[in-house]
C-alpha cells in the first residue's frame, strides 16, 4: 500500500490535505452520480462489501505499525469504509449519513494532524515513545489521547 509511505514522507500539512480532500471530492462525485443514476441491486452490494473490507483491513494493518503517522494512513483506509457505507443504502438518507461522516472525519483528521507536529517537537516519532509523553508534556498527551479516541 502506498498511503502509509506517502503519509510518512510528506510534510504534515500536505499529508492532512491528502488525507481529507480526495475523500470529499470522490464522495461528492459519487453522490451526484448515485442520486441521478438508478442502479440495480448489484452496485449497492459491491459498495457494501468493499466498505466492509476497508473497515476490516485498514485497522488490522494499522496494528502492525511502529511510527506515529503510519497508523493514521491505515485508519484513513478504514474510515473510507465507514464513509462509503452510505452509498450501499442507495437512498438520500445514506447520502446524508455520508456527509455527516465526512464532516466528522475531516474535523478529527485536522485535529490529529495538528497534534503530530507538536509530537515531533517533543521527539516523539515512534508509537513506543508515546509512553513517556505523559511525563514530558501531559497536556499534549491528554490532547492526543482524546483525539485518538474520537478518531477511532
Amino acid at each position: 500500500m502506498w498511503a502509509p509511505d506517502i503519509y510518512e514522507g510528506s510534510p504534515t500539512p500536505v499529508t492532512a490535505f491528502l488525507s481529507i480532500e480526495p475523500k470529499i471530492s470522490i464522495s461528492a462525485n459519487m453522490s451526484r452520480v448515485s442520486i441521478v443514476a438508478s442502479y440495480g441491486g448489484t452496485l449497492p452490494q459491491i459498495f457494501f462489501f468493499c466498505s466492509i473490507a476497508s473497515m476490516i483491513l485498514g485497522p488490522l494493518a494499522a496494528m502492525a505499525q511502529t511510527k506515529v503517522k503510519r497508523p493514521l494512513a491505515h485508519s484513513s483506509i478504514g474510515h473510507v469504509g465507514y464513509i462509503r457505507t452510505g452509498f450501499s443504502c442507495g437512498t438520500i438518507e445514506g447520502i446524508q449519513s455520508l456527509l455527516i461522516g465526512i464532516f466528522i472525519y475531516a474535523s478529527m483528521t485536522i485535529d490529529a494532524f495538528a497534534i503530530v507536529p507538536a509530537l515531533r517537537q517533543t521527539r516523539v516519532k515512534y508509537i513506543a515513545d508515546l509512553g513517556a509523553l505523559a511525563k514530558m508534556n501531559p497536556i499534549s498527551a491528554m490532547t492526543f489521547s482524546i483525539t485518538m479516541f474520537s478518531y477511532a
